[in-house]
């Protein structure tokens, strides 16, 4: 270790601005290039090749454990693997790895024969000599003849949309460059529609694109820069809806599939804090609305008179019961619910009778798999738990019976019964309880001996859900014990969970997850020191807040492309997100009191002369959700300020962004790294 070189120190720059009175120096703020979303500031360059030269020094001499943990990630993987054959429009799909590879290819077969498998894209072709590659959409269109793809090969999530003809394999047209979502083909597969993006990186456009034609037609343009746009066929496949909004409120307009030249018609237009999601069945809309429930209902109105005063409630919510999602099948209402933080799927005929599916375990996750038809008796769920590999199960609706269709493999073996999993409560400061799910192997030890793995997100209203790892297995077996805390900000237990980790109340988010190492603590799973904590993206913000508040706690770190410049961010209108995460954060900009706040809590802004745990921090340098500014200064500023000689590392991923490497081995790579660091020192 002795011949590692001196950690790298970024030049400090005379820079400040001022905001409601209050003036900010921020020495590292050259970090950012001004020719972003480029990347050529020679400076900035080096400085991000020195910090990442001195991480391969750093990780150098754990070689021999991120190979060992590679190879046990690998061997749990399957060598081949296969997705289940699902049926539409008289063909079956399916993807599918061939021996040892990084990407997948796609195939279809006739439904009278089955065997007769023809390739319909290969990813691991497309990706050859690409240091990045993601596959984003992939539709057939509804006759069969064409193939529409996009595909983003530097992690900018800027997609470039092919059509191709699938007898002669050729190319229809040229790409169309900044896409982002799926397209929709119309119902006679003579055209599609498309959303695109902005310089900013904002889906604001959707584009009508007749086959053969090459110039396509503006539909639809939103001027809010704090709206997103996106497309979705319905269930039934009549109608298409056209979505714009924000992290709390949004309108959608819709237009028959078979006419895509006609009018966009407007549901319901756009209010404060009013989100409402849309499918159809028959002569309706089928609407789930958080209009007079923050657990959201369900209402049905008529496709003639689609406005608000014509709806019709037909599920309620409530405050135990949290409505997440609905699926309009031609003869059932699928509901996806939580009820006290726990996943229900609930059935309901035309008739209204209903019934929910039972499931084996006390904590779990599932929802709803491929269910690509609308005339569908069968219904395909995707189940997991901590200790319960994922299956996907087919649920014959009229008898209520599961028929389990695939089982994740891990052919180096697993025994569930090796490893047990529970649910506890952590008291939080101001008496609500925090859920914390649990999985270790039954041998560890419950005497605070155990390091603890400890993992957290908390924002947007995202639960984390306790599902399965293969890979966490290597934890788990070397004596770890892994946890999630279900904190404030996500919405696990419910809608009003999210509300109360936002805005003015998003420290509750950072004090819940603390509150959860304390307690776990104190019922002997570790104890201070011994805890290695993780999140990425609004999670690494959690990092760096939790870092800053308690850090004699933590015995190591990772946070991952994290949202650690907070208050820079959100004063900043011309990145891409700051607009929409506005209604998230605040807006620092006019509101001074949001000013403050975020300013309190912002990791970069308080790091502050103290000692601080070992971490690993990582950025993507074209990541357009987190930019690669953000970790590199907030690393910049804690090696000039920490008063300990704790591991500080940062790496960066020049040619990727913000979901790290790309190919199902590669990122399995930059897991293991993660696992040898914090299994070196604790």
């Amino acid at each position: 270790m002795s011949a590692i070189s001196p950690p790298p120190r970024a030049d400090r720059k005379s820079h400040s601005f001022s905001h409601h009175g209050v003036t900010i120096s921020d020495p590292y703020a050259w970090l950012k290039d001004p020719s972003y979303p480029e990347v050529k500031d020679a400076e900035i360059l080096a400085y991000l090749k020195d910090e990442n030269d001195y991480y391969k020094q750093h990780m150098a001499p754990l070689q021999g454990q991120i190979d060992t943990l590679f190879a046990e990630f690998k061997a749990a993987q399957p060598t081949q693997d296969a997705s289940v054959p699902y049926e539409k429009n008289g063909y079956w799909y399916q993807w599918r790895y061939a021996e040892d590879a990084q990407y997948r290819a796609w195939f279809r077969a006739p439904s009278d024969c089955a065997t007769a498998w023809q390739l319909l894209l290969d990813e691991a072709e497309l990706a050859q000599g690409k240091e990045y590659f993601k596959l984003g959409a992939l539709s057939v269109s509804p006759d069969g003849t064409m193939l529409a793809y996009s595909s983003d090969t530097d992690g900018s999530e800027r997609y470039s949309l092919n059509i191709i003809d699938l007898a002669t394999r050729k190319a229809i047209g040229e790409p169309i460059r900044n896409t982002l979502d799926s397209p929709v083909w119309s119902a006679r597969s003579d055209a599609l529609l498309y959303t695109l993006v902005s310089e900013e990186w904002r889906p604001y456009q959707v584009w009508h694109h007749q086959i053969g034609n090459s110039q396509d037609s503006l539909i639809y343009q939103e001027q809010d820069s704090s709206f997103f746009v996106s497309i979705e066929l319905s269930q039934s496949e009549q109608f298409i809806f056209l979505s714009a909004g924000g992290h709390t409120h949004n309108e959608v307009f819709f237009l028959p599939r078979a006419e895509l030249a006609s009018d966009l018609t407007l549901i319901n237009p756009r209010r404060a804090d009013h989100e409402y999601h849309v499918d159809h069945q028959d002569d309706h809309f089928i609407i789930r609305s958080n209009l007079n429930h923050p657990n959201f209902d369900i209402f049905r109105t008529p496709v003639g008179a689609p406005s608000q005063t014509h709806w019709h409630l037909i599920v309620p919510g409530s405050k135990s019961c949290y409505l997440t999602g609905h699926l309009a099948l031609s003869n059932y209402l699928i509901v996806e619910e939580r009820i006290d933080g726990l996943d229900q799927i609930r059935v309901i005929n035309q008739a209204g009778k209903e019934h929910y599916i039972e499931w084996p375990e006390l904590s779990y996750q599932v929802g709803l798999a491929v269910n690509p038809n609308y005339d569908c008796e069968v219904l395909r769920l995707h189940y997991t738990s901590m200790v319960t590999p994922s299956t996907q199960y087919a649920y014959d609706i009229a008898s209520q019976q599961l028929n389990s269709l695939k089982v994740q493999a891990i052919p180096s073996g697993y025994e569930p019964t090796e490893f047990t999993t529970t649910r506890i409560e952590a008291p939080s400061q101001d008496g609500h309880h925090i859920p914390i799910s649990l999985v270790h192997h039954i041998d560890t030890p419950i005497d605070g001996s155990a390091p603890l793995y400890l993992y957290g997100y908390g924002a947007y209203g995202i639960a984390i859900a306790p599902t399965f790892s293969a890979s966490r297995l290597s934890l788990l077996r070397r004596g770890f014990i892994f946890a999630i805390a279900h904190i404030r900000g996500g919405d696990d237990l419910g809608y009003q969970w999210y509300l109360d980790g936002k805005l003015d109340k998003r420290t509750n988010t950072f004090t819940d997850f603390v509150d959860c190492a304390h307690y776990l603590i104190h019922k002997k799973y570790t104890s201070a020191g011994r805890l290695a904590i993780a999140g990425g993206s609004a999670g690494g913000e959690l990092m760096g807040a939790v870092v800053n508040l308690a850090p004699q706690l933590w015995g190591a770190v990772a946070a991952h492309v994290p949202f650690v410049d907070v208050l820079n961010t959100m004063l900043d209108d011309q990145l891409p997100l700051t607009p929409l995460e506005w209604p998230e954060w605040g807006n620092p900009i006019e509101d001074a009191n949001a000013f403050q706040l975020i300013q309190s809590y912002s990791p970069y802004d308080q790091l502050v002369e103290q000692s601080y745990p070992p971490m690993m921090v990582t950025a993507g340098l074209n990541d357009p959700r987190v930019t690669y500014w953000e970790p590199a200064k907030y690393v910049a500023k804690l090696r000039h300020v920490k008063q300990d000689t704790n591991v500080l590392l940062l790496k960066t991923n020049m040619g990727a962004g913000h979901g790290g490497q790309s190919g199902r081995f590669d990122s399995l790579v930059e897991l293991a790294e993660e696992y040898a660091f914090f299994i070196d020192i604790l």
